[in-house]
């Protein structure tokens, strides 16, 4: 059977009308809100990075914390310049920078030796007691500073990472050979603990 020319144009307009109605309510109808997307996990903070502490037997180390402990207590320092009269607050800047922890004996047989190897590697007085350290003294280098004005400031002795090693921390002022006066200079001398014939001895080691 064929459809009636009449009826196409009407079927045609209902079912227009069919699809704009129904397009009209899918629009109106508030649609359902989608499930938030679940937030990341906040991130972890890292912790904080402590500074790695230096190694106790290494001498760059030592040197680094000997200027370290020195500049720490600039603030307590007398002024350049002061003189002999400055001397015991920078001792005492150092015992308090850098506690005791030595014997009462090791620490004085200590302080001796460095206070001479110091001398001695300064103003060339002396050396003949270290041929090992400064070889023989009529070839040995030229001294830099003059006996005249060098005076040793502080001193301190303390281990040096192990009960067998220890370190001489010597703070001292001197007038290099171009006449330069400088005080507050810092050197540090190290020494090994070896025994001989059932006696120990500090034994100065040499400079790197």
């Amino acid at each position: 059977m064929t459809t009636s020319p009449g009826r196409s144009p009407r079927l045609l307009l209902i079912v227009t009308v069919v699809l704009v109605v129904a397009g009209v309510i899918l629009l109106t109808v508030p649609q359902t809100p989608s499930a938030p997307a679940a937030s990341a996990p906040p991130r972890a903070t890292a912790p904080t990075a402590r500074p790695t502490a230096t190694a106790p037997g290494s001498r760059a180390a030592q040197a680094t914390a000997s200027t370290a402990l020195t500049q720490s207590a600039a603030s307590a320092l007398p002024p350049h310049g002061e003189g002999v009269a400055g001397d015991a607050a920078i001792q005492k800047s150092l015992e308090d920078a850098w506690p005791a922890d030595l014997a009462a004996d090791d620490e004085h047989k200590l302080l001796a030796a460095g206070r001479g190897l110091l001398r001695a590697d300064a103003t060339g007085v002396g050396r003949a007691k270290w041929p090992a350290l400064f070889g023989d003294p009529d070839q040995a280098i030229a001294p830099a500073f003059a006996t005249a004005r060098f005076r040793i400031q502080a001193a301190v002795a303390r281990r040096d990472g192990s009960p067998d090693k220890a370190v001489v921390h010597l703070v001292w002022a001197g007038a290099d050979r171009g006449g330069t006066y400088t005080d507050r200079r810092i050197t540090d001398w190290y020494f090994a603990r070896t025994s001989t014939k059932r006696a120990f001895t500090w034994t100065p080691q040499p400079r790197i």
